[in-house]
């Protein structure tokens, strides 16, 4: 479900929402979907737009928007020699955010006032105080598993012997340390200082609202809502999952999940940054078809984030 609406104005106009996303097509696509879902609920919603993009798939999508939806956001300029030279794009770009989150405030405070802000999880410790201090209620959007929220809000405060990998324990499930990222190894690596800074800041928010459904991960929620895994987080909505507002009325793949059996299918996607080469694909399907279980894999053939070689997907699995 949605977190509860917000009332309208005394004026009478609808509660104006404004949203800020942050790099790559895995964030900005769900507040896109967010966006308009909210839109057809009666919200004035304003989706902040950074250009230039990081990659040529957001400033596709940005494109393709109503330009009623968009509000341009200035970033502050980072100094890209203060960060090592393999420093990931996208995460530069979330420092980069959270540096120019002061920026929000003439927006927080204008008019019609904001009536809620949803920031995504990459710029929330550097949102939140900013919204605390313009009295705007900001709600944290997830846009991965509850099983990847509960690590992200337990991982600041899990024992982590120096220079040694372990494997972590949250609320009763096991994350082996093979499944965790691997830059969550090094604590001076900048994903892990920026994981650690939002896991952090997530009791400060109004609320987080992940892009996932109770009947998939009821446990990981639960344990997330009863202070299980950290006590004193906000309330979790989970309200996923977020799907486009229209949708094509024949989809071969739903129809072909209607008819399998409840918890048969194995769904396998790499997201839109893995960068997989023709013989890791080769092989991967080569194992699904061996192993005999029914499969839904979402596998990309164009470029998306990375920078990958285009390669229809017959010549790659048959």
């Amino acid at each position: 479900m949605f977190p509860p609406s917000q009332p309208p104005s005394d004026s009478g106009n609808p509660a104006r929402v404004l949203l800020f996303p942050s790099a790559g097509m895995g964030h900005l696509v769900p507040f896109v979907r967010l966006a308009t879902a909210l839109s057809a609920r009666g919200a004035a919603v304003s989706l902040l737009a950074v250009r230039p993009t990081v990659s040529a798939s957001e400033s596709r999508l940005l494109s393709s928007l109503p330009p009623s939806l968009l509000l341009d956001f200035p970033v502050s300029p980072l100094d890209p020699s203060l960060f090592p030279p393999s420093s990931d794009p996208f995460f530069l770009r979330f420092k980069s955010l959270s540096r120019s989150a002061h920026l929000l405030l003439p927006l927080l405070s204008g008019d019609p006032p904001v009536s809620s802000l949803i920031v995504d999880i990459t710029v929330a410790a550097s949102v939140l105080p900013f919204a605390a201090s313009a009295n705007v209620p900001c709600f944290v959007l997830f846009t991965s598993s509850a099983a990847m929220l509960a690590l992200l809000a337990a991982f600041p405060f899990l024992p982590r012997p120096a220079g040694e990998a372990i494997d972590v324990e949250i609320a009763g499930f096991k994350i082996p340390v093979t499944s965790l990222p691997p830059p969550l190894s090094d604590p001076n690596h900048l994903f892990t200082t920026l994981f650690v800074e939002n896991g952090r800041a997530l009791p400060l928010s109004a609320g987080i609202v992940v892009n996932t459904f109770d009947a998939l991960e009821p446990l990981t929620i639960a344990a997330l809502n009863s202070g299980e895994v950290v006590p004193g987080l906000p309330p979790v909505y989970a309200v996923g999952p977020l799907l486009p507002l229209k949708t094509s009325p024949y989809s071969p793949a739903i129809q072909w999940l209607d008819e399998q059996p409840d918890r048969s299918v194995v769904y396998v996607s790499f997201g839109s940054r893995t960068a997989m080469s023709t013989d890791q694909i080769r092989e991967l399907a080569k194992g699904l078809e061996m192993s005999g279980r029914r499969f839904l894999w979402a596998l990309k053939t164009a470029k998306v984030d990375r920078e990958d070689v285009a390669v229809e997907i017959e010549e790659l699995v048959g």
